[in-house]
């Protein structure tokens, strides 16, 4: 076992990590890009893990199996420093922090690893912040940013910066990650990962919650309802309860495994009022639960949108006769219906009606319901 089994898809990607976690002094800075579901996160902790392997062979860094690997894969390695911001934006006072923390010498391995999972919420105050320790950092300490794309980060961070590029990994490389790691049945998988559009962490859901695959089912299907304005004012509604609900059966079970593990870490009593000390560290936990649900709602409007705009990928793959597979097989009889009564250019239309949606909903204060009215109106 690897640190890097679980990068799917991704060889070049791992060759060029490898390479980098074998050398003696790599980069010291790296900007790891992809759609969402790519493994960016992923990839930056198991290069993380072989750069603080203790392998005795260069070459064979990233074992997976000393104590530096497992630490590091766990986030409880304490060279590393692993930033996934709860709000909107990483605040300049963050960015001030992350500054002091890479003037600290590594305490156990060879290096002090920063990992900054949302560079693309950093305001370009905050960015500034950073920059000299990035362009010139300690000796010891190696950056590692994450975002979805180069342009998501200012030219002067991502010119100092080593690119590693991930693309999405094949459906089949997805359905054997869920069948070999989260023990799901091949047929599952399968399906699940296709929907997800190898997405693999909305595979995983899909495969393992069968509400979540109702609601994205309802989610597809509801183009097929849209006859007239109030039905689609209706379908706009109905979107959004669906988005709303699947954001909030994610964060219930979250937030309960988050609750239940800082009660134990910090010896709550089993029953009973807890002690003033404990109290206060339980409120703090439950407000930054409240903010991270508050940024993390538009990602889940994002991802309704994503799963409607994926039926008009469909009807577009059999206007023009692709041999690409569709991604809701199941509907293939309504997705041919809909296809014989548009044409393509339409259909481009319709999809670039939900992608400004999506742009609207990310980086304006719209309100949702408003938007995807206008959206689903315009869809008719």
């Amino acid at each position: 076992m690897s640190v890097w089994q679980d990068l799917l898809g991704q060889g070049q990607v791992v060759e060029q990590l490898r390479r980098a976690a074998a050398a003696p002094s790599p980069n010291h800075a790296w900007l790891f890009t992809g759609p969402p579901g790519s493994g960016r996160s992923n990839a930056a902790r198991a290069f993380t893990a072989a750069l603080l392997c203790d392998a005795k062979d260069p070459a064979e860094r990233g074992c997976g199996q000393c104590r530096a690997c497992i630490t590091a894969l766990a986030g409880s390695h304490a060279d590393v420093t692993n930033v996934t911001t709860e709000k909107v934006t990483i605040s300049i006072e963050e960015a001030r922090d992350l500054v002091r923390k890479a003037q600290d010498k590594p305490s156990t391995g060879r290096w002090r690893i920063i990992i900054i999972e949302d560079a693309d919420r950093m305001q370009e105050r905050s960015t500034n912040v950073l920059l000299k320790a990035i362009e010139e950092p300690p000796p010891r300490t190696i950056w590692l940013l994450c975002a979805p794309g180069p342009g998501d980060v200012l030219v002067t961070i991502r010119s100092r910066c080593r690119a590693v590029s991930l693309r999405l990994p094949p459906v089949a490389d997805v359905t054997e990650l869920l069948v070999r790691r989260d023990s799901i049945d091949p047929e599952t998988a399968g399906a699940s990962a296709r929907a997800a559009q190898s997405h693999i962490g909305v595979a995983k859901r899909l495969a393992t919650d069968e509400d979540a695959r109702e609601r994205r089912r309802r989610i597809v299907r509801l183009p097929l309802t849209l006859k007239n304005v109030s039905g689609a004012l209706r379908a706009a509604a109905e979107l959004v309860q669906l988005a709303e609900a699947e954001a909030h059966a994610s964060f219930e079970q979250r937030d309960a495994e988050e609750r239940a593990s800082l009660l134990v870490s910090v010896g709550a009593p089993e029953s009973g009022t807890l002690p003033p000390s404990i109290r206060s560290q339980v409120r703090r936990l439950e407000e930054d639960q409240t903010r991270r649900a508050k940024r993390s709602k538009n990602d889940y409007f994002d991802r309704a949108l994503t799963d409607l705009t994926s039926f008009y990928r469909d009807v577009l793959m059999l206007q023009v006769s692709s041999a690409s597979d569709l991604v809701n097989e199941p509907m293939r009889k309504d997705l041919e219906e809909a296809a014989r009564n548009g044409t393509p250019e339409k259909t481009l239309e319709r999809i670039e009606e939900i992608n400004k949606v999506r742009r609207r909903i990310v980086s304006t204060n719209v309100a949702p319901l408003l938007a995807i009215e206008a959206m689903t109106v315009s869809l008719l």
